[in-house]
């Protein structure tokens, strides 16, 4: 329950708590009224809302530095109860390294650390405050409970090795979907990178990776294309008896990036009654005014970086030539350089603009005009390299729901954008399970 935007009784009066809050379209509702604003907090309060990417750090686990306390992490309880975000899907992700025994174990135990810590936070540190959903009606009743909402997914099938009853084993520990590679081709699948160097590994799928996508169907666990190749999301969408999802993927019209979804890919997704979660991440959703920025704040992201005693790296190229391990130390600090460098520019007149909102929403609605609202839902990569203006952390999330509203979109519509779809996906994928047994 988001009781920190329960709005004042005397603003409730004219609003039925059952009725669709709706407005008419009328030129006197500014865009930036009291009364818009205060209809868009009504809306939040009630609608579902969930991101589906959310990375962890376990150090952030632990009995005396966790997320009931307000880390500077961009996801913690005390950020999600301000900004009434509902439900977040906690990521067990592991970096690509070698194909071979030892990275695959390896792997497996930086998976296994990541299932632990989220079990940890559920289940000893803050079960009276967050719990563990492996279903729609779990999200529901526990949002009816009036706790936080936890998920589970698995950026990268890596940690399976080569050995599939890992599948059901992280299956049976509350995944309920998963990435077949990540930037980087595993023994699974092809990533999205090798549109740098034309260079693929298995032309989409392995034979391990087809048997993994048939196993995932039989299991219940949704299949998230957002980081293959796209003729990988192909033979996915092939073999999978089910819907698929992108967890957090925008539109490459807009954005013109290896890991954004084209418009024969959304195509592709609205035939198959999949859904891309549009993600908060700035590249993504504005890689020209990125490009803009990112030309003139480079300096001060050095020297930010120097102040903090870091190293800085430019590029992508020299992220990805980092061993997983020097990745995730740079991805520790990453949010902190950007912020601190962020609030620098910000402070120079005619400086580049940031991404923000707007440019978010934009691609919400370029998806929905493309492949239908069924299709579409958000994502914030926090703590993982997402992070836009006016949507920095889970204590900003009422500003995504304020520009929705905005734009038009009904109490209805943004209930599916924020939870219905994904929900939606994830029950077609438990009934053919189900179906199976």
């Amino acid at each position: 329950m988001k009781t920190n935007l329960l709005i004042l009784a005397s603003i409730l009066t004219f609003i039925s708590c059952k009725q669709d809050v709706k407005q008419p379209e009328d030129s006197s509702i500014k865009k930036d009224s009291l009364a818009l604003i205060e209809r868009a907090k009504v809306i939040h309060e009630r609608v579902i809302t969930l991101d589906t990417h959310d990375d962890i750090d376990v150090s952030n686990f632990t009995d005396s530095i966790n997320y009931t306390q307000d880390l500077s992490s961009q996801i913690t309880l005390p950020k999600m109860k301000a900004g009434g975000l509902d439900a977040v899907w906690f990521i067990v992700y592991t970096g690509q390294d070698t194909l071979t025994d030892e990275g695959y174990e390896k792997a497996y135990a930086n998976a296994m650390a990541k299932f632990e810590a989220i079990h940890k936070l559920t289940e000893e540190l803050a079960p009276d405050q967050i719990e563990l959903a492996l279903t729609s009606n779990d999200v529901r009743r526990i949002n009816d409970s009036g706790k936080k909402i936890a998920m589970i997914g698995i950026e990268n099938g890596y940690p399976i090795g080569l050995d599939i009853t890992n599948v059901e084993k992280f299956y049976n520990l509350g995944a309920r979907y998963m990435s077949l590679a990540h930037n980087g081709h595993s023994q699974l699948s092809d990533s999205n990178t090798g549109e740098n160097d034309s260079i693929w590994l298995h032309n989409g799928l392995s034979v391990l990776g087809k048997e993994v996508i048939v196993e995932m169907n039989r299991l219940g666990m949704m299949i998230d294309v957002s980081h293959p190749s796209k003729e990988a999301m192909k033979q996915m969408i092939e073999l999978s008896q089910v819907p698929i999802i992108a967890s957090h993927s925008s539109a490459r019209a807009l954005s013109d990036v290896s890991r954004n979804l084209d418009d024969e890919q959304l195509q592709w997704l609205k035939e198959n009654g999949g859904v891309v979660q549009v993600v908060a991440l700035d590249d993504y959703l504005n890689i020209n005014k990125m490009n803009k920025r990112n030309a003139e704040i480079i300096a001060i992201q050095q020297e930010v970086a120097d102040s903090l005693g870091v190293t800085w790296y430019t590029t992508k190229k020299e992220v990805m030539a980092l061993v997983p391990e020097e990745q995730e130390s740079f991805f520790g600090y990453y949010k902190k350089v950007l912020d601190l460098a962020n609030t620098r520019a910000n402070k120079i007149e005619g400086f580049p603009p940031n991404v923000n909102v707007a440019d978010l929403v934009d691609h919400i609605d370029y998806i929905v005009d493309k492949i239908g609202i069924e299709h579409v839902g958000i994502s914030s990569d926090f703590d993982g390299g997402g992070g836009i203006e006016d949507w920095n952390n889970a204590s900003e999330t009422f500003n995504v729901t304020l520009e929705m509203v905005k734009r038009g979109y009904t109490e209805e519509e943004i209930q599916m954008i924020w939870s219905g779809n994904l929900l939606r996906v994830l029950d077609e994928v438990q009934a053919y399970s189900d179906a199976l047994k």
